[in-house]
């Protein structure tokens, strides 16, 4: 009965909500047509002025402006509201004017009389120079701010959809964040576009303010002299005062709404709101505050000039310098501590540290990106590094051992493999890399260098460089993606020499729990670890996952009776793969253009395999030079055309040619006519040794 109850509670007060919008638009449209009693525009007028405050303080707590999106629409619905308690205002007046300055309420009556002392020509200017405040110099700036930021972040999308995908697929990012900076990305377009059309309701609501305070002057004066017989004098005090009152009473909380917008499209997002900005960046220097108290020192000793508000001002400016100045700052390194001497002792086996099997060294200055003290981003980074490898490639890598290296240039890091260095590079934390993808429009300053990774052009730029960086087509990433992006590159190079004995006894036993017989039935009854361990690391070599262990370890178990070399063994896993292998390389096509062999050339390497020939050395160092050539000439045509460079073979030569120009022309991959499926189409696009 009571979850009963809650849930209609729960959907009574959704319900209110979502028609909370729809009643007030329908509320404020009925103003404009039906009459509106004097105490119910006391009202409205005060929530008027409580929602501009509640508009300004939010966008005063805002931390991004994507955090207030619905403003554009707020800016809307207040616009239309102020317009139509004019109208409404407006009709009171004109019929009810004559009864005096109370006619219209009292709202309007305090801010004719109260305000301006209920002298109308006063009221006039005030009015006019509010409404030039709000038109010409926060309106027009704010819908200038947004203008410019609508154009710049629309140029800026393509740049920055490249970094989400680069850290997509450098494993940073998962599939769920990656959508979500998209939407964000989506949105700011959206936002600042909108704000762009929102500010001209104000500029219109602020010319529409002195059309219909003109107006009402006139209209009033016509019939207060006309109908009601009042002298013009009389009529101009009862009408221009409660005209006025009307006026402010609107333009007040115009001016409110300006302000927020100003302050929403003009703040720059971080992680405080705009009064921790301000005051952090403007009175956290005693250098200044002390300066600003001697030069206001001095001009309150001048005579003539208010000595005591300048020397009053100055004291506290030097009072808040002096107490930043002897502030102790807010994290102290402690002094290392002195190292206590202790005696000699003799040599252990805990002596001899083990080689950790993927490492990383860093520079004192990148400490910062993997201290846990320090929050570092690099290592969550890491463990999402690892977690993308065992999806993508199949098997768990072990973890990377992260440590400083004093030896090391400040801004370096060197990735190691079992101690050995296999990747090194540099990154600047707190500045951005500018990757040029091949395509951008304008050369950046800063420091030229290349992407480690991958070795692409790029550019070291200050952080506030990046949205320009970005609409110029670079793809920009921070320094800790820079290091990533490395160590996730040279972890699915090296995955071969990741699965150590260990790490294939763990896959083993992670199979194992959900299918045991078919484990049991192949280590070790068939085939010992060491036999299996091969097979995966070769496929491995050859950059097939190991995703599909049911598949291998099924294939193993059906021939392992009779088939016990670990060559063999790999080349049936590869036809059991196949479809994976192929859609690994083409995925979403069932047409694969190849490269193939000439057939005399493939007669010739046919003939060096029946004789024998377990390498290159059984090949004339003639044909060996030009199959090399054409290889890597028909590699970087594929790679042109926006083709895997694949090269199709016969099954006998795939192992030799595999080995052959893997060391010579890496980004070649060779698959035998055994491994495709029956469902694909063959396109051959080039010949080694011929014209396709």
């Amino acid at each position: 009965m009571n979850d009963t109850f809650n849930l209609r509670l729960l959907l009574g007060s959704a319900g209110l909500r979502a028609a909370a919008v729809p009643m007030l638009i329908i509320m404020i449209l009925t103003m404009m047509i039906l009459p509106v009693p004097p105490f119910l525009l006391d009202l409205l007028f005060t929530f008027n002025i409580a929602l501009a405050i509640i508009v300004l303080l939010v966008s005063l707590y805002t931390l991004k402006p994507l955090d207030f999106a619905v403003f554009p629409t707020v800016l809307l619905l207040t616009t239309l509201l102020r317009l139509s308690l004019n109208v409404a205002s407006t009709r009171v007046v004109l019929l009810h004017g004559h009864t005096g300055p109370d006619a219209a309420g009292k709202v309007i009556e305090a801010f004719g009389q109260f305000l301006v002392g209920g002298n109308y020509a006063v009221g006039l200017v005030v009015f006019f120079i509010l409404v030039v405040i709000n038109f010409v110099v926060i309106t027009k700036g704010a819908g200038r701010i947004a203008e410019v930021s609508a154009r710049f972040t629309l140029d800026a999308m393509p740049g920055k959809q490249m970094a989400i995908d680069a850290d997509l697929n450098a494993g940073l990012i998962g599939e769920d964040d990656a959508r979500r900076r998209r939407r964000e990305i989506s949105q700011e377009a959206e936002f600042y576009g909108a704000m762009d059309g929102a500010s001209k309701f104000v500029r219109g609501d602020a010319v529409a303010g002195i059309i219909i305070l003109l107006v009402n002057i006139v209209g009033g004066l016509v019939v207060g002299v006309l109908q009601h017989d009042l002298e013009v004098a009389t009529a101009a005090k009862f009408y221009t005062l409660l005209t006025i009152g009307d006026g402010l009473v609107a333009q007040i909380p115009a001016l409110v709404i300006s302000t927020a917008a100003g302050i929403v499209v003009s703040r720059v997002g971080s992680d405080q709101n705009i009064g921790e900005q301000l005051v952090g960046q403007l009175f956290n220097k005693s250098q200044v505050l002390m300066i600003t108290a001697a030069i206001l020192a001095i001009m309150g000793l001048i005579p003539g000039m208010p000595n005591f508000a300048f020397l009053l001002l100055a004291a506290l400016l030097a009072g808040g310098g002096y107490t930043i100045a002897t502030r102790p700052p807010a994290s102290e390194v402690p002094a290392p501590e002195q190292a206590v001497a202790s005696p000699a002792l003799e040599a252990s086996w805990n002596d001899v540290v083990p080689v950790d099997t993927l490492g990383l060294e860093v520079g004192y200055r990148l400490i910062s990106l993997v201290d846990k003290a320090q929050d570092g981003e690099l290592l969550k980074r890491i463990k999402g590094l690892r977690k993308k490898f065992a999806l993508d490639v199949g098997f768990l890598a072990p973890a990377v051992h992260i440590r400083d290296n004093l030896e090391l240039r400040p801004n370096a890091y060197v990735i190691t493999l079992k101690g050995v260095e296999i990747g090194r590079g540099e990154a600047y934390s707190g500045m951005h890399l500018a990757i040029n993808p091949g395509h951008v429009s304008t050369a950046l300053p800063g420091a030229v260098t290349r992407d480690p990774a991958f070795g692409l052009p790029a550019v070291w730029v200050e952080a506030n460089m990046r949205e320009q960086a970005q609409t110029f087509g670079y793809t920009v990433v921070d320094a800790g993606t820079v290091v990533a992006t490395h160590l996730n590159h040279v972890m699915q190079t090296h995955a071969s020499e990741l699965l150590g004995r260990q790490e294939a006894q763990q896959l083993l036993d992670h199979v194992g729990r959900e299918s045991p017989k078919l484990v049991e039935d192949l280590v070790p009854k068939l085939l010992p670890l060491g036999t299996l361990q091969k097979v995966l690391q070769r496929l491995l070599e050859e950059g097939v996952h190991i995703r599909d262990m049911r598949t291998i370890i099924e294939v193993l178990a059906e021939h392992g009776a009779k088939v016990q070399d670990a060559g063999d063994l790999t080349a049936l896993a590869r036809v059991a793969l196949g479809r994976a292998i192929v859609q690994q390389l083409y995925p979403g096509t069932n047409e694969l253009q190849v490269m193939a062999l000439e057939p005399g050339l493939e007669r010739i390497l046919l003939q060096a395999v029946q004789a024998k020939a377990s390498d290159a050395a059984g090949i004339e160092p003639g044909l060996v030079d030009t199959l090399l050539r054409e290889a890597g000439a028909a590699a970087e045509q594929q790679e042109r055309l926006g083709l895997p460079p694949v090269l199709l073979v016969p099954a006998e030569l795939r192992v030799l040619l595999a080995r052959f120009l893997r060391r010579a022309v890496s980004q070649i991959k060779v698959i035998a006519h055994s491994e495709i499926p029956d469902t694909s189409t063959i396109k051959v696009t080039a010949l080694l040794g011929g014209k396709a």
